[in-house]
C-alpha cells in the first residue's frame, strides 16, 4: 500500500520527518518513533513516514551506517528507501518535523500560511538543548552516527510525551480507558 493511500484510509495521527536526503537522521527518527509506539501498544494510532528536502537518494536504501547504528540499539530499517518530501504532504500530515533548521527554512517556503503551524523542529521538543539542529552525520564516520541516534532518541521520546494525548484509544461509553500509559 502506498503512503498516499495509507494516510487517506486511516484516522492515525500522522508525522513526517524531514532531513536532507532521507537516509541518515529521518530513517532514524521514523524508525525510533515507531518502534516506541510498537512498545507503547499504540502503532495503529500513530502513522510515522520520513523524507527529504532534496531529491539526491531518492530511492536508495539508508546508509549503512544508518543501519548499523538502528540495529545496535535493536531496530530495524533495512525496507526503507529514500522519499523526497513533496508540498501536499503538508496536508496528509498532522505534524512535519524537521531535523535543522536548514529544512525548516525550507519547509515553511513550501508551506500555505495555514501549514506553517505543523512545522516544528525535533530538537524543540528536547527541554534542555543545547542546539535546535540535529547535525548532519553523513560526511563524519561511524560514531558519529550512534550520537546522533542518541540525540534523535531522546528527542524522540519526549515528542512522544507530547503526542501522546492524541494516540488516545477511543473511551468507551462507560468512561473507561484501557490504554497503556507511557
Amino acid at each position: 500500500m502506498t503512503l498516499e493511500r495509507q494516510l487517506a484510509e486511516s484516522d492515525a495521527f500522522r508525522i513526517a520527518f524531514v532531513c536532507t536526503g532521507n537516509i541518515c537522521r529521518s530513517p532514524m527518527a521514523e524508525a525510533v518513533l515507531r518502534a516506541r509506539a510498537e512498545k507503547k501498544g499504540v502503532s495503529d494510532r500513530l502513522i510515522v513516514a520520513s523524507g527529504g528536502i532534496g531529491d539526491y537518494h531518492v530511492g536508495e536504501p539508508a546508509d549503512p551506517r544508518t543501519l548499523r547504528a538502528l540495529a545496535g540499539i535493536g531496530l530495524n530499517a533495512e525496507g526503507h528507501r529514500a522519499k523526497r518530501f513533496q508540498r501536499d504532504w503538508f496536508d496528509l500530515f498532522d505534524l512535519v518535523i524537521a531535523l535543522d533548521r536548514g529544512q525548516e527554512r525550507v519547509l515553511l517556503t513550501m508551506a500555505t500560511p495555514e501549514q506553517k503551524s505543523k512545522i516544528k523542529l525535533l530538537m524543540s521538543f528536547e527541554h534542555d538543548a543545547e542546539t535546535l539542529d540535529v547535525p548532519d552525520p553523513y560526511y563524519s564516520d561511524e560514531e558519529f552516527f550512534v550520537d546522533v541516534l542518541h540525540q534523535i532518541e531522546s528527542a524522540s521520546h519526549r515528542l512522544f510525551k507530547q503526542i501522546k494525548p492524541a494516540l488516545r484509544a477511543p473511551t468507551p461509553a462507560n468512561g473507561s480507558n484501557t490504554q497503556e500509559q507511557a
